[in-house]
């Protein structure tokens, strides 16, 4: 099966891509780098009006004519690439709006490759309509829109992905789910508000692979070490704000007994080494599920705080707080979660080998490839 994979966010497609490739399949990722993050891919679309001269103009014609030139220079690039982005069984969107164009953009490259293959699905990975509307509509406890309802994010941070609720981008999502074979979720935080939806196909858990990843069984004979890293884009959806108070707290409390790590917008190579020092590491709290950076440093041993919420828990048949500390959006219930495991150090050694088997059983990448490759036949 040739399967060409769309978007990049973290490492999720190529991960998948490598699964592909063992399985004796051919894959290919085409995308943006994910910003800052410097993710990989095979096929690199440029955003060339970001820096200089070209983003002061393209700033200029937006602002006077409502005309984006990145949004046709992206378009353009996908056109020039016909030869290397047709032929395939499968294309996989990683989200509705993988390139960030304008949604009519958006709306003419989807119709491009759709047209140049086979069968289309949509990955629900990341802000898109009908997350964002759930979270909008206060279906969950809580949310990426929380900061934003207790009016500590304005409305026009682009983070929260209100965009998706204007009508024109709400158009693109309705034309992609008419298009598509079908739809599939990568964790919680996009399974529950698919849930029942005709197009919805699944839950299938981000893609790890686990075999490049060691697993270094966690020493405490000195400090407890806490690594905190802050996406500045994302600091309040995320959650950084709440961990930086706690942190303060526990500064306070323990002193020179602990260490405390920071880092800021560290491109992926360097992100997953800042923190191989780390006990315990602070991912983000508006969740329910574990993203990338979490797996990856439960993979590595370590014991995260991310979303790790009660529906997850249900489905996996765990108990709370095993295999990673569900982190509230709540200053004390984060400082009183560190403070029983800096107090308790054997717990810590106790949840990092849970993590990494966890990690293996749920999410390694050979086993994720094959419900890919059930879902697409089906479908």
């Amino acid at each position: 099966m040739k399967v060409l994979l769309v978007g990049e966010y973290n490492r999720a497609h190529k991960f998948l891509k490598d699964a592909l490739i063992k399985l004796g399949h051919e894959a290919l990722v085409v995308g943006l780098t994910d910003g800052f993050k410097k993710a990989e891919v095979d096929i690199e679309i440029v955003n060339n009006y970001d820096k200089g001269f070209r983003k002061k103009w393209r700033w200029l014609l937006r602002k006077l004519f409502d005309y984006d030139l990145n949004s046709l220079d992206v378009r353009r690039q996908i056109q020039e690439l016909k030869s290397s982005l047709s032929g395939y069984d499968v294309v996989q969107f990683i989200n509705e709006s993988p390139f960030i164009c304008r949604p009519h953009i958006e709306q003419e490259i989807f119709d491009m490759l759709r047209l140049w293959n086979d069968k289309v699905f949509l990955l629900s990975c990341g802000t898109d309509h009908i997350s964002v509307k759930y979270a909008y509509d206060k279906k969950f406890r809580y949310s990426i829109l929380t900061p934003y309802f207790e009016g500590r994010v304005p409305k026009q941070d682009y983070s929260l992905g209100l965009k998706y609720l204007e009508p024109k981008f709400q158009a693109l999502h309705e034309h992609i789910y008419q298009h598509v074979n079908g739809v599939i979720s990568s964790d919680f935080d996009y399974y529950l508000p698919l849930k029942g939806h005709p197009k919805h196909l699944g839950l299938i858990p981000h893609p790890i692979d686990v075999d490049q990843i060691q697993f270094n069984p966690l020493k405490i004979s000195d400090k407890i070490v806490i690594f905190h890293g802050i996406n500045r884009n994302n600091y309040c959806k995320k959650g950084n704000d709440i961990f930086e108070a706690a942190l303060d707290q526990i500064r306070l409390i323990f002193g020179d007994k602990i260490e405390i790590i920071t880092a800021e917008n560290l491109p992926y190579s360097e992100y997953i080494h800042a923190f191989d020092s780390a006990h315990i590491l602070l991912d983000q709290i508006f969740a329910y599920d574990q993203g990338y950076n979490a797996l990856e440093a439960m993979a590595k041993g370590k014991v995260v705080f991310t979303g790790a919420e009660r529906e997850w828990l249900e489905h996996y048949g765990l108990e709370e707080d095993a295999v990673a500390i569900n982190a509230l959006p709540d200053v004390d219930a984060i400082v009183e979660k560190l403070t029983y495991l800096i107090e308790h150090p054997e717990k810590l050694e106790d949840i990092s080998k849970r993590a990494r088997s966890f990690v293996e059983a749920q999410h390694h990448y050979i086993k994720c490839a094959e419900r890919y490759l059930e879902f697409w036949n089906a479908n």
